[in-house]
């Protein structure tokens, strides 16, 4: 038999055990068993925080009003005031998450219900907070130091407020650029994020770009803005950030549906679940996520020229899924499992799936030996010479051809002639000992997926990717640069700023 996966799943254990001893792999097991929890607070602590340094960029350029003492009632409708309350808020809710994530780091229990609500209530605060941002926007086009007063605090303070860009002199650049509306500081912002992220300073970039959105609504860069934002967390990697980049994709689809882009951020979505994927012998959630959107592209974008990696992706999402049903089919199959109830019938419906829905499954010749071994053990001569005749039509070089032939004599079938097309095919090639082993000490499937981002890579420098083209025409993508979509964004090539009527023609997009 060439595929013994118990067998490499506790060799590679004794491996593992071997190199980072008993206590480790005990501390990896209960980490694996939380993973989820821990991921949904990771990312409510990330959106939280993000809310905050928001939220307190936008309050340092509203200049403070001088207290009457007269009045006792604060004047809700203040901005300064609405967004201070708005930034206590999210310093309570932020509270909570911590408390709960510190419970999950003692592994003490808590109430389930206690994780649902907070997700909750952080989702309903990120859209009251950016609605806020958004109507207080006007409030914000003066001086923000107010008072030279308040500038003397704000400078002694200076490093605590922007607290992710650090001290020196880019952080008073950064504080004005956040906090002050002026008109052309869109373009400033969009091109400084780019920057950062580039420079793999991913939450100043995010926090530049989210200054776009809630801040200049009417900005040509606020669709490429929001897109950024989600290839930043996509550059990021990890569990956490690709989570995020994938709701970060599929909510800029939710807004611009018809952008030629779309078929890009799709499969970027699908992409940021094909890097969580883990063995067959795992959980294939993510897998099974992945083949959802692929296929979903493909109906939705029939004509797009990103066919060729969504197909070659398809192809490795569906071999780790027609393994895991392979592996679970072997198991039934076990000879100490195939007598007791179900066992036979389990074996035989999970290979039936491979085969119907996988057909270029790497183990399809060993897929149909077992298949057909199930038939003729349940005295069905005909169903079982079917799936026999299959194997010496179509895979003549399989290790399995021999056998197959004495089982068609036993049956009394026909043998077939091997189909011409066909000769020339190689057995297909299969990890080594080594690489499985190595395969199982990772956790994770080796796939052909890019890490750059839709707009910004990881690797080219500033001139060579699609926001350099679009802080080139001014928030606008030339046809030609953009994947083929329903919607093209314009016929003919923008013009650049400088030359006369440098103002192209909007995308058809619509706005949030």
């Amino acid at each position: 038999m060439r595929f013994r996966p118990i067998s490499l799943v506790l060799l590679a254990a004794l491996a593992v055990a071997a190199l980072v001893g008993s206590t480790s792999a005990q501390k990896s097991g209960r980490t694996q068993s939380d993973m989820s929890s821990v991921q949904r607070l990771d990312i409510m602590r990330s959106k939280l925080e993000a809310m905050h340094r928001s939220l307190n960029s936008a309050i340092a350029g509203i200049p403070e009003k001088p207290q009457d003492k007269t009045k006792k009632a604060v004047d809700a409708d203040d901005p300064r005031t609405r967004l201070q309350g708005l930034a206590k808020e999210v310093s309570a809710v932020l509270s909570d998450v911590n408390d709960l994530h510190a419970k999950q780091d003692r592994s003490e229990r808590y109430e389930v219900s206690k994780l649902d609500a907070l997700e909750t209530s952080v989702t309903e605060l990120d859209a009251r907070v950016q609605t806020a941002l958004q109507a207080t926007a006007g409030a914000r086009t003066g001086d923000a130091s107010g008072s030279p007063s308040s500038s003397s605090k704000r400078g002694q303070k200076k490093g605590f407020r922007l607290w992710p860009f650090g001290g020196g002199g880019k952080d008073s650049e950064y504080e004005e650029l956040t906090s002050v509306v002026a008109a052309g500081r869109d373009r400033v912002l969009f091109e400084d994020a780019a920057k950062e992220v580039r420079k793999g300073n991913h939450e100043t970039g995010r926090l530049l770009f989210t200054t776009i959105i809630t801040t200049y609504p009417d900005s040509p860069f606020l669709p490429l803005a929001k897109l950024a934002i989600a290839d930043s967390f996509y550059l990021e990697g990890g569990t956490s950030s690709l989570i995020q980049a994938a709701a970060s994709y599929q909510d800029w689809l939710t807004f611009f549906p018809t952008d030629p882009l779309a078929d890009a951020a799709m499969l970027k979505v699908a992409e940021a679940e094909m890097r969580q994927m883990g063995l067959a012998d795992r959980d294939v959630t993510h897998a099974r996520k992945a083949e959802q959107r692929l296929k979903a592209l493909l109906q939705q974008y029939p004509q797009t020229k990103l066919r060729p990696d969504v197909e070659g992706h398809l192809r490795e999402v569906q071999e780790n899924l027609a393994m895991h049903n392979f592996q679970v089919a072997t198991f039934y199959y076990d000879s100490r499992y195939q007598h007791q109830k179900g066992g036979l019938k389990g074996s035989q419906s999970r290979l039936k799936e491979i085969v119907d829905k996988y057909p270029n499954f790497s183990y399809m010749d060993e897929v149909l030996f077992r298949l057909a071994t199930t038939y003729q053990q349940e005295e069905e001569p005909d169903e079982a010479a079917k799936y026999y005749q299959r194997i010496v039509r179509d895979y003549p070089n399989s290790d399995f051809t021999d056998k197959t032939k004495e089982q068609l004599s036993i049956i009394g079938a026909p043998i077939p002639e091997v189909d011409p097309a066909r000769k020339s095919v190689a057995p297909p090639e299969h990890p080594t000992f080594m690489g499985n082993l190595m395969q199982q000490v990772a956790g994770k499937v080796d796939v052909t997926v890019g890490k750059d981002g839709i707009l910004i890579s990881r690797d080219r420098k500033a001139g060579q990717d699609l926001i350099d083209e679009a802080l080139k025409y001014n928030g606008q993508l030339p046809v030609n640069t953009t994947p083929v979509a329903p919607v093209q964004r314009r016929e003919t090539k923008p013009k650049a700023p400088g030359s006369s009527n440098n103002q192209p023609t909007p995308p058809a997009t619509e706005k949030p």
